[in-house]
């Protein structure tokens, strides 16, 4: 499906059972999943990608987890509670959440940011993801923008916060119970440059953790913590 032509009704239709939401206007959605490289290309007018969506869906979303970290931590201060929101709401966290629903394979990119890996960059993962908060909200009012945002972006919050905590927990475990040195070491390198995989894993001295895999080397080793953690702690992903 990746890199192939979204406007029928029918791939709108797939991406809507999905998120599990139809559209009263799916113009909409075909906005929100409308990239500015694809509207340059096609020559659109220049307000037919979907920033102004991501610039609305970014407002909803503040909101609403906002109000979700309000209510769930009663006896946290106000400078812990934004720290929190920022970590729930930044990029790297609503890319995951759009790789989550498949969202790369439903964008509408040009050819040459499609070409470059585009359906995996995390920036454009992100804003779309806003971008259809945004037209959510839009076609069906503010209660079905949360529900979309409830279910899959403030999901398994704790274990999102693992994971984004992850190699400051990993560093705390080890302090405490271990008497070896943490350290990652990067294993593996592939793909051009404009579209690289790392392999990291996480050592004790010579014990290996954990194994993980980034588009980065710092995610690759976000991964590889995280890895150790639930390994420490006799979880599965």
């Amino acid at each position: 499906m990746a890199g192939t032509d979204i406007s029928g009704l029918t791939r709108l239709k797939a991406f809507e059972d999905i998120i599990g939401y139809h559209f009263n206007d799916r113009k909409l959605l075909r906005h929100a999943l409308t990239h500015s490289s694809f509207a340059n290309e096609k020559r659109l007018n220049k307000l037919d990608n979907n920033e102004r969506l991501e610039f609305l869906g970014d407002a909803v979303l503040e909101l609403v987890s906002s109000e979700y970290i309000f209510r769930n931590n009663s006896k946290m201060p106000e400078g812990d509670m934004t720290k929190l929101r920022a970590r729930l709401v930044c990029e790297q966290m609503l890319a995951q959440c759009a790789i989550n629903i498949r969202m790369g394979d439903f964008i509408l990119l040009g050819k040459g940011e499609a070409a470059t890996g585009g359906r995996e960059r995390h920036s454009i993962l992100s804003d779309a993801l806003e971008a259809v908060i945004g037209a959510i909200y839009l076609d069906g009012g503010f209660t079905n923008a949360k529900e979309f945002i409830s279910e899959f972006i403030l999901s398994d919050v704790e274990n999102k916060q693992l994971f984004f905590d992850s190699k400051t927990i990993l560093q705390e475990i080890v302090q405490s119970n271990y008497k070896g040195q943490l350290s990652y070491e990067l294993i593996k390198e592939e793909g051009p440059d404009h579209n690289k995989n790392f392999t990291v894993v996480a050592l004790i001295d010579n014990t290996e953790l954990g194994v993980g895999v980034g588009r980065t080397k710092k995610a690759a080793e976000q991964a590889a913590a995280y890895q150790s953690i639930l390994k420490m702690r006799g979880r599965k992903k």
